[in-house]
């Protein structure tokens, strides 16, 4: 299927923005009147979605001594280290591309099933002020359900092209042309019947938050597609410099680091109204979000049970316009802005650079130099210019 393309409105960004886009769970496979449900992002914004504490303590705390763990060594032989979190992995996992899957997340589309297995995800605003989420999977392959499933915005997609990754998406509006036409751009549609095997649909929810996919499915139609499986020494192997958590890192070296106990991310998404809680007994990041009516609460994994956590949190202020109907665009590529990074409950200011498409975005402290993660988990949160995070506000 050709996609259309609006040359016109595209060269109309004068930043050259990347635009932004019963109880019975048994799957049922897409057809052409399904798929028919989400057609690609002719509506309006206000058509297309939903309208829809245990406070930490404000001292500082040690690093906790699970972190400190020795992992030198693999703990079987053959296995790699992952490139998305340090972990040590298999080796077929660790040279498997990830899947890159566009996540919704208005109180209409939660619970999310198996978010809790990402091992990096973006957040940023669209439309409306709602949030959208690019949830990467790198052991993904035995997964049952993924998602829900949403459409892409452009700039999410240039997120994932930094990881080599197969955009796992359905359909979006007519500008993610700009980023899924570039040569070897792989993208996995729900939107075109030669993909529809790689998603079901439930009937526990109404369309459209009722899309999911599989890792079999998912697999299933790569092949088929005769996608490559394995990197493609197109992105940058060494995408985060991590530490290994033999030797964490505490921050301890910034004289201008921060205490960061909780971080409150509601004045940016005020539709998901997310925040974080770090807990010293596991030095993770516990994530709570906006649920539904008046209610906030854990975000926890329908699938595992689990509550989403973090080793790491990135926060990335990213210039922004409107592109009209409300869609937004980034500018994904830059080396003029700046953010933070927060990690063992500290937090350093810090600026990213992003100079190609393919290239990773790199973090570095007030001295130049690049930042290192600690090994885990990554929750990167992309804030509009004109919010433009403040630590007084929002960090404690």
């Amino acid at each position: 299927m050709k996609r259309i393309k609006l040359w016109l409105l595209v060269a109309a960004s004068a930043l050259a923005l990347s635009a932004c886009g019963s109880q019975d769970d048994t799957p049922k496979p897409l057809t052409p009147e399904t798929i028919s449900m989400e057609q690609n992002d002719s509506k309006t914004p206000e058509q297309e979605e939903s309208k829809e504490e245990t406070a930490a303590s404000n001292e500082s705390v040690d690093t906790p001594a699970s972190s400190n763990e020795d992992d030198t060594n693999p703990p079987a032989e053959g296995m790699l280290r992952s490139r998305l979190t340090n972990e040590w992995v298999d080796a077929d996992v660790a040279n498997t591309r990830p899947i890159a899957v566009m996540t919704p997340n208005e109180s209409s589309a939660v619970p999310h099933y198996n978010l809790s297995n990402a091992s990096v995800i973006y957040e940023a605003n669209v439309e409306g002020r709602m949030t959208r989420m690019l949830a990467l999977y790198e052991n993904w392959e035995g997964l049952d359900k993924i998602g829900n499933i949403r459409s892409l915005r452009a700039y999410f997609g240039y997120w994932a092209l930094e990881w080599d990754a197969f955009i796992v998406h359905f359909g979006g509006p007519y500008f993610v042309d700009e980023v899924l036409d570039k040569p070897n751009v792989e993208d996995i549609d729900g939107n075109l019947g030669s993909d529809s095997a790689a998603f079901f649909r439930t009937t526990d929810r109404k369309a459209p938050h009722n899309a999911y996919g599989s890792g079999e499915g998912l697999k299933k139609v790569i092949e088929q597609k005769g996608m490559s499986l394995t990197y493609r020494n197109l992105a940058d192997e060494n995408h985060f410099n991590f530490t290994a958590k033999a030797n964490p890192n505490t921050l301890d070296q910034y004289s201008g680091a921060i205490t960061a106990n909780k971080i409150d991310m509601s004045s940016y998404y005020p539709m998901t109204r997310c925040r974080f809680e770090y807990n010293p007994e596991d030095g993770l990041y516990y994530r709570y979000q906006h649920l539904s009516g008046a209610s906030d609460g854990p975000h926890m994994d329908a699938a595992t049970g689990e509550q989403l956590t973090f080793k790491n949190i990135l926060v990335q202020n990213v210039k922004h316009e409107e592109l009209g109907k409300g869609y937004l665009a980034f500018q994904v590529h830059d080396t003029t802005k700046d953010g933070w990074y927060f990690t063992n409950g500290k937090g350093i200011h810090v600026t990213w650079k992003k100079t190609s498409d393919w290239g990773a975005t790199r973090y570095y402290d007030d001295n130049g130099n690049e930042i290192t993660l600690n090994t885990g988990k990554t929750m990167i949160l992309i804030v509009e210019d004109a919010d433009n995070f403040s630590t007084a506000n929002s960090v404690q």
